[in-house]
């Protein structure tokens, strides 16, 4: 169950990215102050603020069942992972093969960073 809550958590966190970046681009706009009814028709960005405070809660339900150096940078990295995947095939942002090598990286020193934790 704990593990399931923080991939939930990366899902949310990751999803919530991708809605503020939707909502920043064409035919949505920044939100401002001259014109509130923008930011009240932004439903990527009102959803993406859900999914943060979502991911927030399922974070911190995570921390309860888990130590924070194996909650952590699992969230971070998954985030930072699934991101970056979403980005080329959403937003048809280049990834280079230095980048995925970089989160090849991540990953593994994450996996080395948690797998002494995780086993106590």
């Amino acid at each position: 169950m704990k593990w399931l809550i923080l991939l939930l958590g990366v899902l949310s966190n990751a999803s919530a990215s991708v809605l503020i970046k939707v909502a920043m681009t064409p035919p949505f706009s920044f939100p401002s102050l001259d014109s509130p009814r923008t930011a009240l028709e932004n439903w990527p960005l009102w959803l993406g603020l859900l999914l943060y405070g979502a991911a927030f809660v399922l974070y911190a339900a995570a921390l309860a069942r888990l130590p924070l150096n194996v909650a952590h940078p699992i969230l971070t990295c998954g985030a930072v992972a699934t991101v970056a995947v979403l980005s080329v095939v959403i937003f048809k942002e280049p990834m280079p093969w230095v980048s995925l090598l970089g989160i090849g990286f991540v990953i593994i020193g994450v996996l080395l960073i948690t797998s002494q934790s995780s086993k106590s």
